[in-house]
């Protein structure tokens, strides 16, 4: 058997290695080729020859009780793997995988087995053979030095025999590998011996270098049989599924990673070409350029040769991505390593995303996104790019909804993003943030518990979420979500169990923090396929009863009770204005706010954000808004309930002080009574209060106060200084004004 059985170890994703894997493959053309990898996937394995088939993808195994215990198994166009498995399909080869089966690895996960190289961690031979024999050959690292001789070496000679020698010679001193490990070789020994049996000819076996020397070793099979007797067995599905480039480096913590994946596809893409160096120069000033920098043909020639130059000093065959990489820093960016690293992630990484065959069998949920994908013309990128949305159209409301119907099943290749200071047009509008990762077709998978389809899945989860949730913000935020994910099912039981719950509920709190996302609901009916006619009732009830509670809930709260009480009032008045309900159930609560201003019990901090609320609805107007500060600023008021009232009207609102006289003589009145120590500790308040003010903002209150256009060539501070303005308490105007940031 030793003849006919020839063993290339390879280094996982090395496209140096899948070179000379396929000129050996050429050479010795053998009738089956065995490849390292779960051997209950080899009926998947011929697929990767499709030509539909669009690497980077994984072999994607998962147990089918449990979704979440899953496994991934990458490959690349410059995977040794990859380009193996296509030359049989080409050359009419039998193709088989022959490591642990992924029911064996997944069950023994699960049962406690120690991890591949667990119980080996304390030997750094075995931990990283690759380094240890950099460190012989006088490199610092194992990249650099698999990269000169293997990846990057235009000459390397014999490399599969110099690889197993090598390795030999490692593992003879080296601990001998743990129960796991054990395993995944006898089972591939034993997967070897019998294709040996089956086929006559050549048999070429493809595995990680350091699996060579432990499986040309000659054991008895019964040895290996007795090794893998009794282990573990899980029921598991195994598929393809699409990979991005990003996950394929090293430092998205894939620990058979490469450090950058462009640069691997790079060297495959131009192996056997002299203008390589050229190629990746120019790829590099194209990515610059579209940057918005600029770049010269001239400074990408002195590029070119300072990457010789360095490679040569650094005695390396030809220039590599570090050598390049320094080149384009002192040439192209000036010398500003800030400007390659903003743009090194897209040429040394890149964004591709893999396509699987239509006749792959997938997961009901990935075979939906796949069509719902081609239909939306959404492409999975694995770089982060906007997409801005317009609900107005059928294409931008299909988008829209496929992408919020994923965020309910956790899969999050959408972030909605806040609207910029109005920038988009009212509710039609929505601006995505996008960004695909694989992982993301584990979570589908793991919620096929819910449904076959994308819809299916997430209804079923929304009404799950709803059954369980006992707070009514938390309930109707989930209705919202229902709606705008166009999921009519899911809305007409949350809407029921909403009025339900809304009308045994008694905690006005709880009715407040429901009224927000109701609102956005009864605002997004109308930009939405899905209506909210069968929620127009539920919201006035909310509101009412809400109205009726409020007045004796909000009394006798401590400070923190207060503040959370202030910032639902503050988010529900909002959405009821956003709204604006029938005339009878607005002056339920405008009658429910004047009730804070009357209340003993209500903490200032209320009764002055209720004040602020009825002023600017026109309910309160300027001379009674004028007196109610007067009242509750007054010198009998204790400086604490002062400064709460104080802090609930003009909190987020102090421009009011810009533009109503009568106010700022009621703060003025209010600041010339403090000692001095009443009024040193409330200038954090002061502070918070002015912060809102821009500069024009601040100019404008300046000369309010001081009259600057009567004294146009005067400076504040000498006005404040000369007694005309406020003679008895400058030094505070003044430290007043140095709190807010306005002198």
């Amino acid at each position: 058997m030793a003849g006919k059985v020839s063993l290339f170890g390879i280094r996982h994703h090395g496209p140096g290695s899948a070179q000379r894997l396929v000129e050996a493959l050429d050479a010795l053309q053998p009738r089956i080729v065995l490849i390292e990898g779960p051997a209950d996937a080899s009926d998947l394995l011929p697929m990767l020859g499709d030509p539909a088939m669009v690497p980077p993808v994984a072999l994607l195994s998962y147990v089918e009780a449990d979704p979440a215990r899953v496994s991934f198994a990458p490959f690349a166009e410059y995977s040794p793997e990859y380009q193996a498995a296509c030359w049989a399909v080409r050359h009419g080869a039998a193709l088989r995988f022959i490591d642990l089966p992924a029911a064996d690895v997944l069950a023994a996960r699960n049962d406690a087995e120690p991890e591949e190289g667990e119980a080996a961690a304390v030997d750094p031979v075995t931990r990283d053979p690759i380094g240890t024999l950099a460190r012989l050959a006088g490199y610092e690292d194992g990249e650099s030095w698999w990269s000169d001789v293997i990846e990057e070496n235009p000459a390397p000679g014999p490399v599969f025999a110099a690889v197993a020698d090598a390795m030999a010679a490692l593992r003879a001193g080296a601990a001998p590998p743990g129960g796991h490990e054990a395993a995944r070789e006898a089972h591939m020994r034993l997967e070897i011996a019998k294709a040996a049996k089956e086929y006559e000819g050549p048999i070429a076996v493809v595995c990680g270098a350091w699996h060579v020397p432990a499986l040309a070793e000659c054991r008895p099979l019964t040895a290996d049989r007795a090794l893998l007797k009794g282990r573990p067995r899980a029921k598991v599905c195994i598929t393809w599924a699409p990979w991005t480039a990003p996950r394929l480096a090293r430092a998205s913590g894939y620990g058979a990673g490469v450090v950058a994946p462009g640069w691997c596809a790079h060297l495959w893409n131009t192996r056997g070409r002299a203008d390589g160096t050229v190629i990746w120069l120019a790829r590099i000033v194209h990515a610059m350029r579209e940057a918005g920098h600029f770049v010269s043909v001239a400074s990408a020639i002195e590029a070119q040769r300072l990457a010789v130059a360095l490679a040569a000093l650094r005695d390396r065959p030809r220039p590599g991505f570090a050598e390049l990489a320094d080149a384009v820093i002192a040439c192209l960016c000036e010398g500003q390593r800030t400007r390659w690293d903003s743009m090194a992630a897209t040429v040394l990484v890149g964004a591709d995303v893999g396509a699987i065959p239509a006749s792959v069998p997938r997961a009901p949920l990935l075979e939906d996104l796949q069509r719902q994908q081609k239909a939306t013309r959404l492409k999975p990128e694995a770089l982060e790019r906007s997409l801005a949305v317009d609900l107005r159209s059928d294409s931008g409301l299909a988008r829209s909804m496929l992408l919020h119907r994923l965020n309910v099943l956790d899969v999050g290749w959408g972030r909605l993003q806040a609207s910029r200071q109005g920038r988009n047009r009212g509710t039609f509008r929505e601006n995505w943030l996008l960004c695909w990762q694989p992982e993301f077709a584990v979570q589908l998978v793991e919620n096929l518990v819910h449904g076959a389809t994308i819809e299916e899945a997430a209804t079923t989860r929304l009404m799950v979420a709803m059954r369980r949730e006992a707070g009514l913000g938390p309930l109707a935020e989930l209705v919202r979500q229902a709606m705008v994910a166009d999921l009519g099912r899911a809305v007409m039981f949350g809407a029921g169990v909403l009025a339900d719950r809304a009308a045994l509920t008694t905690n006005c709190q709880d009715l407040l923090a429901a009224i927000p996302p109701m609102a956005e609901i009864m605002r997004y009916g109308e930009a939405r396929a899905t209506t909210a006619a069968h929620l127009d009732g539920v919201m006035p009830q909310m509101v009412v009863r809400a109205a009726l509670a409020l007045p004796y809930d909000a009394r006798n709260l401590d400070t923190g009770a207060a503040q959370n009480m202030r910032q639902a009032l503050i988010a529900a008045d909002h959405g009821i204005t956003l709204v604006q309900l029938e005339e009878g159930v607005m002056a339920q609560w405008r009658q429910a706010l004047r009730a804070l201003l009357e209340e003993e019990g209500v903490t200032r901090l209320l009764t002055g954000t209720a004040a602020r609320m009825l002023y600017e609805s026109d309910e309160l107007g300027a001379d009674a808004t004028a007196g109610l500060m007067a009242r509750m600023l007054s010198p009998g008021t204790p400086v604490a309930q002062a400064a709460g009232f104080f802090e609930g009207f003009f909190d987020n609102a102090g421009q009011r002080l810009i533009h109503d006289e009568g106010l700022r003589k009621a703060v003025d009145g209010w600041l010339a009574t403090l000692d001095e120590e009443a009024f040193m500790n409330s200038l954090p308040l002061f502070r918070r209060v002015f912060s809102g003010f821009d500069r024009n903002e601040r100019r404008h209150l300046l000369d309010t106060l001081f009259a600057r256009h009567e004294k146009k060539g005067q400076d504040f501070v000498q006005i404040a200084q000369t007694g005309r303005l406020w003679p008895a308490h400058e030094a505070r105007v003044l430290a007043l004004l140095d709190a807010g940031g306005l002198t």
